[in-house]
């Protein structure tokens, strides 16, 4: 197994020295550009799924800094009667479908990359919680900021197997390249069309990781 421990080495001046500035210029202008999407999407949301309009929560990114990401509301806060939130298909509507399905859901994080804290392309941000859950090579999708889509998103999405995911994370991580980032863009397009692999086959999202076999 590939140590943890082991320092990032950028794959080539792509990676070292466009990637991070170009996310910067890209996100800007695709906030201006957005704005107006942003505001119908805005007052949908509230119409249709109440306050508050935009999801936050802790995420970590590189090198497993912890940071808040931000999502259009896909789903209602309805509660059963012990005052718990009902199951995510229970709170999922057909607008909050709608809005998984087409990726919507995911413009606030132009935000997150403008910020630093996220790129175009990279690994997903997953949970806290799984940190601790990693094997010393799955931990290595944190050499890198996560993206908005990254190499998983475009061979299966959410209907991939936790080790399936990580393994195309990691092998993103280890060659990051213009043409790669250009062709994963262009795949998550392609995908999100389509609207394959949003689901998991047996929840309306992603089962939870529960970790494997650490290695060394």
């Amino acid at each position: 197994m590939v140590s943890r421990m082991e320092r990032h080495r950028p794959y080539g001046p792509y990676e070292r020295y466009v990637k991070r500035p170009l996310d910067a210029v890209v996100s800007l202008f695709g906030l201006i550009l957005c704005s107006p999407v942003f505001l119908v999407i805005g007052l949908l949301v509230k119409a249709r799924l109440g306050s508050p309009v935009i999801f936050s929560q802790e995420r970590p990114g590189l090198n497993g800094k912890i940071f808040k990401l931000y999502k259009f509301r896909t789903m209602t806060q309805e509660r059963g009667e012990d005052g718990k939130l009902l199951p995510d298909k229970d709170r999922l509507t057909d607008f909050g479908k709608l809005l998984r399905r087409s990726s919507l859901d995911e413009l606030p994080e132009l935000v997150n990359i403008l910020a630093g804290d996220m790129s175009f392309v990279g690994p997903r941000p997953l949970l806290v919680s799984y940190l601790s859950r990693y094997d010393s090579r799955q931990a290595h999708r944190h050499d890198v900021r996560p993206g908005l889509t990254g190499l998983a998103q475009t061979r299966g999405r959410n209907g991939l197997s936790w080790e399936k995911r990580f393994e195309y994370d990691v092998a993103y991580v280890e060659k990051i390249t213009f043409a790669g980032d250009m062709k994963i863009i262009f795949d998550t397009i392609a995908v999100v069309v389509k609207g394959t692999g949003i689901n998991s086959g047996t929840s309306v999202t992603m089962e939870e990781f529960k970790g494997g076999e650490k290695g060394d």
